[in-house]
């Protein structure tokens, strides 16, 4: 997930180069709604949830992470339901805001959709008082890389996320600082990053993946692909099952 005001294609080119070297690894790049930014004078910009300020107390209420959240959620659900891809072998990244919609989203996620992992790229744990921890996400491994000399994001605030995290029961996190790096990403950090995905990721052939035949999808996986695939549109009205079939079929490339 990408920062505030930035879009998909600002990190498909991160995603490109790790995706060669994690060629059985699916990468996902969703673009977060445009709204209005409080710190942007209230102008709209894609933004997964509101920002008043950049000090740590203005953050607390992050209007629209919930919305957000659930969004990634879903993101999760319709991978699951197209293609019987166990959780344990998801991740959620993301860098700046993207980072801390990770968190909120990849470390209060159920013990039945427990994640492989959750990688933050100069993020920050956001709306902290409306995040609850949960079991699974105790343990989930995260990896937190921060740069020390972060002018947006202070390496202050990813120390207060590992001691809030630390101090809730998290067991798994660890916070990787660069010198000298400042709100950007650097080779370095995309190499640990990379490291940590094969790490949590690693190859294992009966995670593959195979789809299911279309006339085996059941209603609600088919309503699923039918979203992933933009055809919500040519889907209104349509109610019965081999309506929904025949739509996807017509479409499939």
């Amino acid at each position: 997930m990408h920062g505030l005001g930035d879009t998909a294609d600002g990190f498909s080119d991160v995603a490109s180069m790790w995706s060669r070297q994690l060629p059985y690894a699916k990468f996902i790049l969703p673009t977060a709604p445009t709204q209005p930014v409080s710190l942007n004078m209230g102008m709209p910009m894609p933004s997964w949830y509101d920002i008043k300020g950049l000090d740590e107390r203005t953050n607390e209420e992050c209007q629209g992470i919930d919305a957000s959240r659930d969004r990634v959620v879903r993101i999760l659900e319709e991978e699951h339901l197209a293609t019987g891809l166990p959780y344990s072998r998801m991740v959620l990244s993301g860098f700046s805001q993207g980072g801390a919609m990770s968190l909120f989203a990849g470390l209060q996620m159920p013990p039945e959709k427990k994640l492989a992992g959750v990688l933050v790229m100069s993020g920050y744990l956001a709306g902290s008082k409306q995040f609850n921890l949960s079991p699974s996400g105790a343990t989930t491994k995260t990896l937190h890389c921060h740069g020390l000399a972060d002018p947006m994001v202070n390496y202050s605030m990813a120390e207060k996320t590992r001691d809030l995290l630390l101090t809730g029961g998290h067991t798994a996190y660890e916070l990787k600082p660069y010198e000298g790096l400042a709100h950007s990403v650097s080779v370095e950090e995309l190499k640990d990053g990379l490291e940590f995905l094969k790490g949590v990721l690693p190859v294992d052939e009966s995670c593959v993946v195979k789809e299911k035949e279309v006339e085996e999808m059941s209603v609600k996986e088919l309503k699923a692909a039918i979203r992933k695939g933009g055809l919500g549109k040519e889907a209104v009205g349509l109610t019965e099952k081999r309506e929904l079939v025949e739509l996807l079929k017509n479409n499939k490339k």
